[in-house]
Order: structure tokens, then sequence, then C-alpha cells
């Protein structure tokens, strides 16, 4: 009797311990959707590419519209996260709002390749002064007031019609301004104004990175250059202010601190509240770990640790 007793105990326990390895062998499933900031879409819509080659059970579904969509849907509880490519707002904050920052990247003015001018734009650049009188008081009309020389060559400013980080982003860099502050015909999305300047030779708007550069040869999209930001507001682009040839040496320059911030900013991931979902929880430890390799090779910078470690710190 004692012995089928021990028997049993042992068959129990050998059952026992069995499922709970096929427990913890069991394959990562769920759900994750995200939707909001075009700045950080290119890279969100890698980051599930990989991730799904580790978890195939999982589902995730990635959709742009600006970062104010990003949070409304993520506050709403309609997506798992929203794409934020601006500071998270203390209102935000109130209202349940997580965040973790997954990467950094930058806005930039973007210019037709074929503007009458281009010769001196590309020497001279814009200083924040001259982008302020353009954007926001609308005192500069023309290319020649831009470059402080004599020519009536009217200036074509395109700028966003969707709540969006970049706009947000570039109106901070002019005297620390609102989206709404900006002037300029508003087009939808990034891809918009990247259109829009490169129909027009004489058109001048701001981009996100991924989307002024070309994320194969790195270097700028057809008919764009990007407009190098004078920083030191002495007349001319200085070689210590030349990084702008192709992306790999713009991002270069924005880990090193040589590009303004803002226009370069940190992108974050939001949620209503500290994320509960295994599978979300998984994605995000993912981002912040192996996840980051992909920031640099398709256009971003990679946080420091020190930013990283905050990020997994709070997901505990």
């Amino acid at each position: 009797m004692k012995k089928i007793i021990t028997l049993t105990l042992v068959f129990a326990i050998f059952i026992g311990f069995t499922n709970q390895v096929k427990a913890q062998k069991k394959e990562l499933e769920g759900q994750i959707s995200l939707s909001g900031a075009f700045a950080l879409y290119p890279l969100a819509v890698k980051w599930a590419e990989e991730f799904k080659k580790l978890h195939p059970k999982v589902k995730i579904d990635v959709s742009g519209g600006g970062a104010g969509k990003g949070i409304t849907d993520a506050l709403a509880k309609v997506v798992s996260l929203g794409m934020v490519s601006r500071e998270v707002k203390p209102e935000e904050v109130a209202k349940g709002a997580w965040f973790v920052a997954v990467a950094k990247d930058a806005v930039v003015p973007t210019i037709n390749a074929k503007n009458p001018k281009i010769k001196e734009l590309l020497a001279k650049g814009i200083t924040q002064a001259a982008a302020t009188k353009a954007f926001v008081s609308g005192e500069y009309k023309t290319w020649g007031q831009v470059l402080g020389i004599q020519s009536n060559i009217p200036l074509h400013l395109y700028v966003r019609s969707d709540a969006c980080g970049a706009g947000e982003t570039w109106a901070k860099y002019l005297g620390n301004k609102k989206q709404e502050d900006l002037k300029g015909t508003a087009v939808f999305g990034d891809p918009g104004v990247a259109s829009a300047v490169q129909k027009d030779p004489l058109g001048f708007g701001y981009n996100n990175i991924a989307y002024a550069y070309d994320l194969r040869t790195k270097k700028p999209n057809p008919g764009i250059l990007v407009l190098p930001i004078d920083v030191n507001n002495n007349g001319r682009i200085d070689a210590s202010e030349n990084f702008y040839a192709t992306s790999n040496q713009l991002i270069s320059a924005i880990a090193q601190g040589k590009y303004p911030s803002p226009p370069a900013r940190d992108l974050y991931l939001l949620a209503n509240g500290k994320p509960t979902n295994p599978a979300v929880v998984a994605f995000l430890k993912f981002i912040l770990a192996e996840g980051q390799k992909y920031n640099v090779p398709n256009g971003y910078i990679s946080l420091s640790k020190d930013k990283l470690n905050k990020g997994i710190a709070k997901l505990k």
C-alpha cells in the first residue's frame, strides 16, 4: 500500500512538473496595435517584423496618422500603444498616459533640389531667426529675405495639417511656439509635406529624417534636399555644420550633439496605464533591448543605456 501511495505521489509530481515545463514553453500569443506618429512608423514596422520572427503567433498592426492620433487612440484604449514624436504633456499624464522613450530622431528643414537659389542656400544655410520670420511671424515672404540678398523669388511654405510631433517640435525650435503658430499651406502627414516640396521648386517645409532621406541609399530623397542650419549664426555653413549629405552623417551629428535639440527629439511609445498584456510587455522589452540594433540602419538614433534602463525599470 505504501509503495502504491509513493508511486502515485511521484507520478503526480512528475505530471505537475511536466505541465509546468509545457506552460513555460508555451508560445507567446496575442494582439498588439499601434497608431500615431509618422516619425516612428517606419521603425515600428521594422520592430514588428523582427518581433514576429521570434513570436509568430503574435499579431501586430501598425498605422500612422500623426502623434495626436496616437495619443488619443492610446488614451481611449483603441490601440495598445500610441507612437509619439514630441514631449508628453502634463495634462496627458493626468489622463493616464504611461510612456517610455524608444528612439531618437530629428525634424529637418527641407527644400526643393531645383530651388533657383540652391547654391546660395546650401552655402549659407538658414538661421533660427530667419526660419522664425518665415514660419511664425510671416515677415519673410521671399527667398531673398531668407538669404539676406536682393531677390523677389517667392517663398512657398508647407506645414502639417494633422496634429503631429514634427510640427510641435519645429515650432518649439522657432521660439518655443506651438504647431498652430506655424504659417504655410497645410498638408496632411510627413509624406504629404515631402511630396509638396518635391513638386514645388520654391517649396520649403520640414520633415522627419525617415521621409527626407532614402532608406537604401542614405541620400536625400529625389527632388528634396535638407537645408543646413547655420547654428553659430555666422552667415555660412562651416565644415563642422556640414553633415547633411547622407542620413548616416546627420544621425552621427545628432548623436554627438552637433544638431540643435529641438528639432532633434526623443520618440516615445505611450499607453493608458502601465501595460499588462504579456505580448505588449514582451514587445516593449524587445524594443528596449535587441530592438535598438535596428535604429541606426533605419535612420534613427539608439538611446543611451541610461534611458533604456529607465524604460526597462518602468516595465517592472
